[in-house]
Order: structure tokens, then C-alpha cells, then sequence
């Protein structure tokens, strides 16, 4: 994305409530080192099979915070998308997500609060079994409207 013009995503007066997007993630080797690297966290239960194998998960799992993560960025990057932030978040983790598991995710605007330019998502996750493995809601500030025609210039930014 660095170098890529994007231009921010709905702003509040654009958002309607009831409005929906929905994706999947696939979680990858390659994505769970970068993460255990960013992060310096050498928990055996992310990364040792044979330590996996003796605990009720039987396997490793992903790290709840790569999961989040992933809700993150259909926030950044969707809905409502560039420019947005989350302020506030209530998530639960019901069913671990597995190494190459695959998460389909859907979030929904339950409650648009202009005043304080806030809306309110309802997330869920799902694993390959159907089986949620995230839900709850998040506070998101969507992005501001520009004031002037020098901020207009920053509808792109890198």
C-alpha cells in the first residue's frame, strides 16, 4: 500500500445503518512469522506442535490479537474504510482459529451516532466448520470531512 494513492472511505453522513461487508481471511506461515517476529512472542502454543498436541487445543492456534487484526483492517480498509478508527471494542473468542484456517468475517452497522461521529459494527467470524471464532462490536470514528480546499488535497494519501 505505500506509494498507493487511496482515497478515505465513508465518511458519517454517507453510512447507513443495516449496511454490510463481508470477507475472508486465510491465515499463512508467512503471517504468523511476521506477527511472532513484530512481536518477540514465542508462546508455545502458536508455534510447537508437540506442546499443541498435549493441551486441548491439540494443535497451534493463532494468536486472538492476528485475529483482531484482521477485524481491523476490514475497518481500515472497508467499512467504514481509510481514515476510520476503532476507539472502542468488545470482541470474545469463542473457538480457537488453527494454523491455514480460513475465517470468514461479516461486519454490520447496527447504530450511527452523528454527534459524536461515531458508528457502531457488529462483527462476526466464522472458522470452515461454521463455527464462530469472533464476535462482538466496535466504536468506530469513520473518517472527517475535509474543511478546506487545501484539505480536500489529502482525500489521497500514501
Amino acid at each position: 500500500m505505500l506509494g498507493k494513492k487511496r482515497k478515505l472511505g465513508k465518511k458519517i453522513n454517507d453510512i447507513k445503518s443495516g449496511e454490510k461487508f463481508e470477507t475472508s481471511f486465510t491465515v499463512e506461515d508467512r503471517d504468523l512469522l511476521m506477527y511472532l517476529g513484530l512481536t518477540n512472542d514465542a508462546n508455545p502454543l502458536y508455534i510447537q506442535h508437540d506442546y499443541a498436541s498435549q493441551t486441548p487445543f491439540k494443535r497451534p492456534v493463532v494468536p486472538t490479537v492476528m485475529v483482531f487484526g484482521m477485524v481491523s483492517s476490514i475497518v481500515s480498509m472497508h467499512l467504514p474504510g481509510p481514515g476510520s478508527h476503532i476507539i472502542h471494542q468488545n470482541l470474545e473468542y469463542p473457538k480457537p482459529v488453527y494454523h491455514y484456517g480460513e475465517v470468514r468475517f461479516q461486519a454490520e452497522v447496527t447504530a450511527i451516532h452523528k454527534e459524536e461521529h461515531e458508528v457502531e459494527l457488529h462483527v462476526t467470524g466464522y472458522d470452515e466448520e461454521g463455527d464462530e471464532v469472533v464476535k462482538g462490536t466496535l466504536i468506530v470514528r469513520p473518517p472527517y470531512e475535509p474543511d478546506s480546499m487545501n484539505a480536500i488535497s489529502l482525500e489521497n494519501f500514501y
